[in-house]
């Protein structure tokens, strides 16, 4: 009896367990199509239908006078998709139930970027006669969807990622009135230059010089040329804490290496990744940073080798940012780099305080 007794109550422990596991888990996104007619590039091409996919989480709810006011629209870097969001290191700390952005209080907007995840991008026939999209290509998109499609006038936040950071940038100055708060992570707001724009043109010639390549028409993948470009990749990403950690001799290092660079290149298409890349030549906030009138909180990290805080860059644009709370994580054993901007338990006391100083 007791046996039995204490099996039951293992297993009515186990079923508390999972059912408290499902209670805290972030729900399921929903994935939709929205079909944009006529698309007009800022090269002056033009695409008849270009496909934005989004993901959402969460219902829009409506103040008294019909606006929709918990709209929070995240947006990813270059190579991802709204769905890295997902992940738990950013929704299992921000999108469960009582986090900060808890689908049951905002709706959550996650795009896929024009060339990313599954919106329209070369891959998908065009190949290198897909219009050479910029950021601004990008952030009409997003304009586009969020008032168009979904019917959000303002949104209550914008957070941004890496590019996703950058066009956070774009948006507080094209539209000073579409946000009530901005969150940018991982950028500069100026031109990219200087050894950020060299890993960039290194990892775009990799690629384009490699003889398989065939100016876009190729056949296979031009493997060595996406080897190339994933080695500058993995540097530039790289936490440098964390990697010495994780790979404390040349035998972890080598394996490590053996088997990332493959599962990298299995997962990329060189046409893709090239416009992606690219798409950052026509990026300079800088010239208009007086017009950035919402509240913002700006993070960077100092183990960051895109945005290296030595240059200065960062100090120098706050100060012209009269309601922006800039932040520079310093270097730890729990900062990730450039990749710091996806683990929000480094940065979600930040995140509190801009939302509640933007209300």
């Amino acid at each position: 009896m007791r046996m039995k007794f204490s099996a039951a109550l293992a297993g009515l422990a186990l079923a508390f367990s999972v059912a408290a596991s499902a209670l805290a888990a972030p729900p399921a996104p929903a994935t939709q199509d929205w079909t944009i007619r006529d698309f007009r590039f800022r090269s002056g091409e033009t695409l008849p239908e270009l496909r934005i996919r989004y993901h959402t989480l969460g219902q829009p709810h409506r103040n008294a006078a019909g606006e929709i006011d918990n709209a929070v629209m995240v947006l990813h870097g270059t190579g991802g998709s709204g769905r890295q969001f997902l992940q738990p290191q950013f929704a299992d700390v921000l999108f469960r139930p009582g986090g900060l952005l808890d689908p049951a209080k905002y709706f959550i907007i996650l795009p896929d970027n024009i060339g990313h995840g599954g919106s329209s991008k070369p891959s998908d026939g065009l190949r290198a006669k897909f219009p050479k999209y910029d950021y601004a290509d990008m952030v009409q998109a997003q304009h586009r969807l969020v008032t168009e499609k979904l019917g959000v006038r303002r949104l209550r936040l914008i957070m941004g990622t890496s590019m996703g950071c950058m066009h956070g940038f774009m948006w507080a100055e094209q539209w000073p009135d579409g946000a009530k708060a901005l969150m940018p992570m991982a950028c500069q707001p100026v031109e990219i230059a200087g050894r950020n724009r060299l890993w960039r043109r290194m990892a775009i010639d990799a690629i384009t010089t490699d003889p398989a390549y065939r100016g876009g028409d190729y056949e296979t993948q031009p493997v060595q040329g996406l080897r190339s470009a994933v080695h500058l990749l993995l540097l530039a990403g790289s936490a440098p804490i964390q990697m010495q950690a994780s790979l404390p001799t040349r035998e972890a290092a080598d394996a490590w290496l053996a088997a990332e660079v493959p599962r990298r290149v299995a997962a990329m298409d060189a046409n893709d990744f090239v416009w992606q890349v690219a798409s950052s030549r026509t990026y300079d906030p800088s010239k208009d940073l007086e017009k950035i009138t919402a509240p913002m909180t700006w993070v960077n990290s100092a183990d960051d080798f895109i945005n290296p805080p030595e240059l200065g860059i960062a100090e120098a644009a706050a100060r012209r940012l009269k309601t922006t709370r800039y932040v520079l994580l310093p270097a730890s054993d729990r900062t990730r780099g450039h990749g710091s901007h996806t683990w929000a338990e480094l940065w979600q006391a930040e995140l509190a305080d801009l939302l509640q100083r933007s209300e």
